[in-house]
């Protein structure tokens, strides 16, 4: 990854994390797997109330990882820690540990958070096309790169609505606004901005939220086919899309990874009581 800018780590460790109970090893993808992500014993802090306690785990290239726990449990901090969206919140920081990809510490002085963003895209809960026409929306961020030739871009806008399966349901309106798209069409085709410059790890907090269940199950569909290229991380309230879209699952709980494990095991056989009683519906 090129070198560029970062914030200075935090020396001080403030309060201590409230006890919970939590027999969560680091846990490593299968021995087929190839970890592009690693988290090791991370703290993250807003101002003095800490979010993360000592998180570590390790994410499998071109799998999807799911994200589970109660509302504030830390699922959402964790995921925007590694595209290093929490620098824009002056009061936020990782105090403790380091997160790399490929090898690299996301965190340290020399990385170019720009490029980072470039290699690890997001798509949002609430999808957020811009002002723009569907072309245009695709194209953005391409043009920030300085890439004018249309017949390029042209390219690129077909290849992506096709990637975000959106393609034979707009190709005949590239030229009108985004907004006028339904909630599950604005949804794709945030998916397929995201995928235009071409990151390696797509990032996903609660991408269907908002969305009804005939646009849940395209856009489930769409992250099926989509880790075939893309390292695909998502959060998500919803057990049963977690369940059916990833491959491993971590659930959180109170700011700590309980435990992390192929999703069927999460699911069907977890190791600790109280990710039975999460999954189960016995709270949260």
């Amino acid at each position: 990854m090129p070198s560029l800018l970062t914030m200075e780590s935090p020396s001080s460790r403030p309060t201590t994390a409230p006890a919970i109970k939590a027999n969560a090893p680091k846990s490593t993808p299968g021995p087929a797997d190839r970890t592009i992500i690693d988290i090791n014993h991370v703290d993250f802090f807003y101002g003095e109330s800490q979010a993360l306690h000592d998180i570590s785990l390790q994410i499998p290239e071109k799998k999807v990882t799911a994200f589970i726990g109660p509302s504030g449990c830390g699922k959402s901090t964790l995921l925007r820690c590694l595209n290093r969206m929490n620098d824009l919140i002056d009061v936020a920081r990782v105090a403790n540990g380091s997160i790399k990809i490929h090898d690299i510490d996301i965190y340290q002085p020399d990385v170019d958070v720009i490029e980072l963003r470039k290699r690890v895209g997001m798509v949002f809960q609430k999808s957020n096309p811009f002002p723009k026409s569907i072309y245009e929306n695709i194209t953005y961020g391409l043009r920030l790169q300085g890439v004018s030739n249309k017949a390029h871009l042209d390219e690129v806008v077909e290849r992506s609505l096709r990637g975000a399966a959106l393609w034979d349901e707009v190709k005949d309106r590239l030229h009108t606004s985004g907004l006028g798209l339904s909630g599950g069409q604005q949804q794709r085709l945030c998916i397929a901005r995201a995928i235009a410059v071409e990151p390696e790890i797509i990032l996903m907090d609660e991408p269907c939220s908002a969305l009804d269940p005939i646009a849940t199950a395209k856009v489930e569909e769409l992250i099926h086919e989509l880790k075939s290229k893309f390292t695909i991380v998502i959060v998500t309230h919803n057990m049963q899309q977690a369940a059916r879209c990833s491959d491993r699952t971590a659930f959180f709980y109170l700011g700590k990874l309980i435990e992390y494990a192929d999703t069927q095991t999460i699911f069907m056989n977890p190791g600790n009581p109280q990710t039975e009683a999460y999954v189960s519906g016995r709270f949260g």
